[in-house]
């Protein structure tokens, strides 16, 4: 009863008309837009997740099958080996379930599986792959096991989950200082906050990298974490919500003898949790998938996050496509899984930054 009332819902949603008019071509051309632009948005992410069940030989075959297809073998008396299977036709026009033997030039030497003492020779053109659906699992499976990817998953973790919460602590301390207190120099600090977004990270990443090696932190973990932990985007966009809060609360807070960090911890930081949950996403998107900087501050194997063991699958001559989709799947997982969780603040997040 309960299924029928939601698709009924669902139904009633779907074929809504503005004032019960009937179809108009704007609602058609509005689905397919918004069809259009689902196909365009998660096409890539279904390709990309069932291509990480295909093998080898079937990533590289053209035109290429959507769904993960294998080639059928069959068993033939007096070969050690399965041999693939050929649906041929024949001369006459019949159709036949052959398994392949040897293949020379163009010709094929086939044999029927049940009676393998008569070798049939078929032009190469006239022969189709009898194929099923098959799931190469052994592209995550092997991974995690032969090439250690649980612990670059739980060095990208632990990078990712202190990072996030050294972020949000710093930043959200330094936007309260420049959203409710009044002090000499303020416009100008916060227009040096505004004035960082303009420096690419590659202008610094020599004398930051010079930092790291004085700090000893080359190899280690903390050299990622740290270097992050301040962000403009961070701050701008704590600042501006936080002005949203009435000051009066502040006020209040003030003459019922509160202090600056229990104003801080038990007022502010609850009412802007829409705020933050906006910068987690960013914070944990940006740690998560950086790069450049993990490359060259972590050296040794041990300490390598997921975005450099991904790297290590393309080499100069041969790159293993089936392992790097599986990985690379995993590692959307966990993005995809806070963006699911804080999903619903991302909206009043973002539309109340820039009130006042």
């Amino acid at each position: 009863m309960t299924g029928k009332l939601r698709t009924g819902k669902l139904g009633r949603l779907l074929l809504a008309r503005r004032g019960g008019q009937s179809w108009h071509w704007t609602d058609i051309a509005s689905y397919a837009y918004l069809a259009l632009g689902v196909l365009l948005m998660f096409g890539p992410v279904l390709w990309l997740a069932l291509s990480s069940f295909k093998t080898p030989a079937a990533l590289l075959e053209f035109p290429p099958s959507l769904l993960p297809m294998a080639q059928s073998e069959v068993s033939v008396p007096g070969y050690p080996q399965p041999q693939p299977l050929f649906r041929v036709t024949m001369e006459d026009g019949s159709v036949r379930e052959l398994a392949q033997i040897r293949r020379v030039g163009i010709l094929a030497q086939m044999v029927d599986p049940k009676e393998p003492g008569q070798t049939i020779r078929v032009p190469a053109d006239r022969r189709i792959p009898v194929r099923h659906m098959a799931l190469a699992v052994e592209n995550y499976t092997d991974p995690l096991t032969q090439f250690d990817f649980l612990r670059f998953l739980r060095n990208s973790l632990v990078v990712t989950v202190v990072a996030t919460i050294i972020t949000l602590l710093i930043n959200s301390m330094a936007a309260y200082a420049l959203s409710v207190y009044e002090f000499r120099g303020k416009k100008l600090a916060m227009l040096g906050v505004i004035g960082t977004l303009m420096i690419p990270i590659t202008i610094i990443l020599a004398p930051v990298y010079l930092v790291v090696t004085k700090l000893g932190f080359v190899d280690s973990l903390w050299a990622v974490i740290l270097p992050g932990a301040a962000t403009p985007t961070g701050v701008f966009l704590l600042r501006q919500y936080m002005l949203t809060i009435p000051r009066d609360l502040i006020e209040a807070a003030r003459m019922d003898k509160a202090s600056e960090w229990r104003i801080y911890a038990r007022i502010v930081m609850p009412l802007s949790m829409p705020a933050l949950a906006v910068l987690a996403i960013f914070s944990v998107m940006w740690r998560w998938n950086e790069f450049l900087w993990p490359l060259a501050v972590l050296t040794k194997t041990e300490v390598h996050t997921l975005p450099i063991a991904l790297n290590a699958f393309q080499g100069e001559l041969q790159t293993q496509w089936h392992y790097l989709l599986a990985m690379t799947v995993v590692t959307l997982l966990p993005v995809a899984l806070v963006f699911a969780f804080l999903q619903r603040f991302i909206t009043s997040g973002i539309a109340n930054t820039g009130m006042k």
